[in-house]
């Protein structure tokens, strides 16, 4: 476990290297995400300790996010004068996260039609039917 925790701060870490000094105008942490899925790709398979302590963070993402809910509250001034664009860019956002969710999940039962059909035809032709 401590490996994992370990392979985490080092894949953020090399992202925030990475962002840094190349001057990228992108976080470092999704830097470091898009490096481990590229490595874990390669891999093929999640090490067992690394998607123990991923599901851990995941249970408990709503402790992650307290810092950025703090930062809204304390830059509320900031906030309340440039409405306009947060909440363009709140809209925009949601509506592009459910427009690629929607796409995505379109391809996937696209992809899976043709392997549950194929297994219908086979249990039809079988007679292995109840």
């Amino acid at each position: 476990m401590l490996y994992a925790i370990a392979a985490l701060l080092l894949f953020q870490l090399i992202g925030e290297l990475t962002v840094h000094f190349l001057a990228l105008p992108i976080p470092g942490a999704l830097v470091g995400m898009l490096l481990m899925f590229a490595v874990l790709m390669l891999r093929r398979k999640v090490p067992g300790p690394l998607h123990d302590v991923s599901m851990t963070l995941l249970r408990n993402m709503m402790l992650l996010f307290i810092p950025v809910i703090a930062g809204v509250i304390v830059h509320s001034e900031r906030v309340a004068a440039e409405w306009l664009p947060f909440i363009l860019a709140c809209v925009a956002g949601t509506a592009a996260t459910l427009a690629v969710t929607a796409l995505t999940l379109r391809w996937m039962m696209r992809r899976m039609a043709p392997a549950a059909t194929g297994h219908a035809g086979t249990s039809a032709d079988t007679g292995d039917t109840p």
